[in-house]
């Protein structure tokens, strides 16, 4: 939960947007409002409009690096990003096109002309993108639209900008781009993916980045006295050295987190924090939706499901555990900092 930033770190100084982004090096957010609150729940006191305003400066973007899913990721990091992680994910996309009656010639020519609507510095919506592919004559309907944007983004060609659903170009929204050697980029995202999930195995670092685990040990073995080795049930793990001096102490906090959260997204064993006769009530039916999670000290003790209005966002809680009344009151203070980073009034539904 330290390396998480969920509680306090002893050395980072993650105080903004681009500091918690780079932290993590990738942050999920395939949910922009789940992404908004996975940057204000680890931002104390700043707000939904403040942390809007920083994705408006730039100082992270939007796009698909790894595993074909939306992140957040520092700007200057995006291309090396995408280029040493997206490969695997376009691995059988020719089978993908043929399911979707799309041919190379036609994929190659939507990116061209998303490139040309773009280009300039100019941001269009995700209608305007799919106007613009109609308007060549390119199909969209169905998944062949959604597909055509997020390929051109794994091509390092186009990222979501700014604080809405936006298309730029990626060279146009990132001009100074790092451009590390590969074992250099392994070894960079090996660190950045320790420091803000471990303890974590390499096996765990290949699930979440979308490598290979020659790769991921690759990374480890490269990112060398950065890393430092514990063993969790027995088993070595990579933790950030930092932590190693840091004090035991019992934690029994309490947040409210987004489903879309580096918290169980960025694992694939999540037992630490899920009890696995839960999974079903954060993911039901196995479709990859994630509900927002109640948690105390670490481990998931409920979701919650909001409606926003004009000037109170609702909440329903459900517990997956008995919560007492004590333990009530603390969720609706936590739900309180929630509604706070909205700018909106709370009112909290139980079951009866």
């Amino acid at each position: 939960m330290t390396s998480l930033l969920l509680r306090p770190h002893p050395t980072t100084g993650a105080g903004t947007v681009a500091g918690v982004v780079e932290w993590f090096g990738a942050l999920q957010a395939q949910d922009l409002a789940s992404g908004l609150w996975s940057l204000g729940a680890r931002l104390p006191g700043r707000t939904e409009a403040d942390v809007r305003a920083a994705l408006e400066r730039g100082e992270a973007l939007r796009t698909w690096p790894m595993r074909g899913t939306i992140h957040l990721v520092p700007p200057a990091d995006a291309r090396w990003m995408v280029e040493l992680t997206a490969v695997r994910a376009l691995a059988g996309v020719e089978t993908r096109w043929a399911a979707l009656g799309l041919t190379r010639a036609e994929v190659d020519r939507a990116v061209d002309v998303l490139g040309t609507a773009l280009a300039g510095g100019g941001r269009l919506t995700r209608a305007r993108c799919l106007a613009a592919l109609a308007a060549a004559g390119i199909a969209t309907d169905g998944q062949r639209g959604y597909h055509l944007l997020s390929y051109a983004s794994q091509r390092a060609v186009t990222c979501l900008a700014g604080a809405d659903q936006s298309f730029a170009l990626l060279d146009e929204a990132a001009p100074d781009p790092r451009r590390p050697e590969r074992d250099e980029a392994l070894a960079l995202l090996a660190h950045r993916y320790v420091r803000g999930h471990g303890p974590v195995t390499a096996r765990e670092f290949a699930g979440w980045s979308g490598l290979t685990l020659t790769d991921a040990r690759r990374a480890f073995a490269a990112a060398g006295d950065a890393l430092a080795t514990v063993r969790v049930d027995d088993e070595p793990a990579a933790v950030d050295p930092a932590l190693l001096d840091a004090p035991p102490r019992p934690v029994d906090d309490l947040l409210v987190l987004p489903g879309f959260d580096e918290y169980l997204l960025g694992y694939r064993d999540r037992t630490l924090m899920l009890d696995p006769a839960h999974a079903a009530a954060i993911v039901p039916g196995g479709n990859g939706v994630f509900r927002a999670t109640v948690v105390r000290a670490g481990r998931v003790v409920g979701t919650w499901k909001r409606t926003v209005g004009p000037a109170r966002v609702a909440v329903s809680v459900h517990p997956l555990v008995d919560l007492d009344g004590r333990q009530r009151a603390r969720v609706e203070r936590a739900l309180g900092r929630y509604a706070r980073f909205l700018d909106r009034a709370l009112k909290v539904d139980w079951p009866s």
